[in-house]
């Protein structure tokens, strides 16, 4: 999952000098399938300043706090499966001559992996659903949802063993499906204080790379214990957490998202607002007059509690907006789409590209994140360091997320976007390459550039749809490129069934097609944007010089009236 990130001074300075009919002031949308609903069974949301400050404070901490426990704890797989194994989950699928307490079998190892690889194709494709359900009825019954899917996640998991079917797989499954619910719900919550909504963000996406050191957590309690304290006692402890968000989504959690500032301003610029339904039962034309007068005096002000809640005016406001202007500039492909229908998007190279790249990384990513011990054990030919290499990432993984997020920021707000997909092309060449030498040096090396790479590229992904496609379509347009990518992700059960059973557990031939494939997509996709930004500029080059030239005119045909 990832962020896109918005200036709420630059959508206040950009929406005050907009157009009512432009889309800049349509209500930001969470929905990545259009709306089904009619608009006038939503509930309107609710501004910032109608709410104290300390319940802000503490709305945004809760937030923080449980999406650190929530929203993506099956992405710490990697530290869970090896206490899945010592517990003998489906050991009852081997052979009896296969089994083993630290080890897996060929088919224990598929239905393992199937269990993680239905969770990260549920996570993606779940952003469809949830954005209709935040749309529609908000974030805080966005948020029960979630908590009640972890529930029956960490129940289905903690009796497993005991079911006459297989919970596990389903266990994990409503796992993933709780953390979007809960996580995205929370976004809103950067409204709250809309000068500062990049730190609130970057809290709640480092609070989600974080989770993931839940189960690793658990694996070193696991272990301190003896193996006394099982799954099954851990998910009934877990318990603990979807009850403590359902607790806080019903008494402190915003009922209705928080509006942002472009709608703020909207409210606030539009007369119509102080007609309302309810006038036609007035007969006192006096009493009308005055109520009128009294919601123009209060639209008004909303003005004023906007500067507040920003706290920038003035020429601090234009130097935010100029450093956005130039943002724009830099990125070489703004606007490249804007305009364009989400149809007509889908079907340019643009989409085609970056679908593609995104469905092979993603592949990659949890491939890799799904098997790393056995990968390792058969590249090392030493059981034990497969299992160091499995612990150092263990711990790597939630802390190259929290690492990487400000370095992120940097390099999208301060590149091109073809340097900024260069760059993504790579680092993931770099990792495929140190992921097939069998030295413990190039696993380090590969764990070190893999915690710092996946953030990042999922961000970058987001940022490119964003930029390239634009906000009014990005919903619709973004959430197909995840949800194609999750579903494709599937692939990743006959690449583990390609792996054991016709190279005999090796990596190596998997990993260098994933490499050599991903090489490929990579160069294309960045050749073309690269193109593509190049006649992107030249355009723009020539609508300046061209409105210079007419900018001029007038005042020379001015000039030479007067001389005569």
């Amino acid at each position: 999952m990832s962020l896109h990130r918005v200036s709420s001074m630059s959508s206040y300075e950009h929406v005050r000098g907009s157009s009512p009919a432009r889309s800049e002031h349509r209500k930001m949308s969470f929905n990545p399938v259009g709306t089904w609903v009619p608009p006038a069974a939503k509930e309107e949301p609710v501004g910032a300043f109608e709410v104290s400050k300390p319940r802000r404070l503490v709305q945004v901490a809760t937030a923080v706090v449980y999406c650190l426990f929530a929203a993506g704890v099956v992405f710490g797989y990697a530290a869970l499966k090896p206490v899945l194994v010592k517990e003998g989950v489906y050991r009852e699928n081997c052979p009896e001559v296969a089994i083993s307490t630290e080890t897996t079998c060929y088919e224990q190892e598929i239905r393992l992996n199937l269990m993680f690889t239905t969770a990260a194709v549920a996570t993606n494709v779940c952003a469809l659903p949830v954005g209709t359900v935040l749309d529609r009825y908000g974030p805080r019954v966005c948020g029960l949802i979630g908590s009640v899917s972890l529930a029956i996640g960490a129940v289905f998991f903690a009796f497993a063993a005991h079911l006459p079917f297989d919970g596990y797989i389903p266990g994990y499954l409503f796992l993933a499906l709780g953390g979007p619910f809960v996580f995205i719900s929370s976004f809103q919550l950067s409204n709250t204080f809309p000068r500062h909504s990049g730190l609130i963000l970057a809290l709640l996406t480092g609070a989600f790379d974080s989770s993931s050191a839940i189960f690793l957590f658990y694996r070193l309690i696991y272990n301190a214990s003896n193996h006394s304290f099982t799954p099954q006692k851990f998910f009934l402890v877990y318990l603990i957490v979807p009850v403590c968000i359902s607790i806080a989504q019903v008494f402190l959690m915003p009922k209705n998202s928080y509006k942002t500032v472009g709608e703020l301003v909207t409210h606030a610029e539009d007369p119509s607002h102080d007609i309302r339904p309810s006038d036609n039962q007035i007969s006192d034309e006096a009493r009308l007059a005055r109520l009128r007068e009294e919601r123009r005096q209060h639209r008004e002000s909303i003005v004023s509690e906007i500067t507040s809640l920003l706290g920038r005016k003035g020429e601090e406001g234009d130097k935010l907006n100029q450093a956005e202007e130039r943002k724009k500039q830099i990125s070489g492909v703004w606007g490249a789409l804007h305009g364009q229908s989400a149809f007509q998007q889908i079907q340019s190279l643009w989409f085609i590209l970056i679908t593609l790249f995104t469905v092979i990384q993603m592949l990659r990513i949890n491939y890799f994140v799904a098997t790393i011990r056995t990968q390792y054990t058969h590249l090392l030919s030493d059981y034990e360091k497969a299992v160091h290499v499995n612990n150092v990432f263990d711990v790597a993984l939630p802390l190259g997320g929290v690492i990487a997020i400000p370095m992120i920021g940097l390099v999208l707000d301060n590149t091109s976007t073809p340097f900024v997909l260069g760059l993504l092309v790579s680092v993931a060449t770099a990792i495929g390459v140190l992921g097939v030498l069998p030295y413990l040096w190039a696993a380090y090396a590969n764990i070190a550039l893999f915690v710092l790479y996946r953030p990042f590229y999922y961000t970058a992904v987001s940022d490119y749809a964003a930029k390239v496609f634009g906000f009014h379509t990005f919903g619709k347009v973004y959430g197909l490129i995840i949800c194609l990518a999750g579903i494709l992700n599937f692939v990743q059960s006959a690449l583990d069934a390609l792996t054991h059973k016709r190279f005999k557990g090796d990596p190596l031939p998997v990993n260098v097609v994933l490499l050599v494939v991903a090489l490929a997509v990579g160069v294309a996709l960045v050749g073309f944007v690269w193109y593509k930004s190049r006649k992107l500029g030249r355009e723009r080059l020539e609508d300046e010089a061209e409105g210079a030239t007419e900018s001029m005119m007038p005042e020379g045909n001015g000039e030479m009236m007067d001389g005569e």
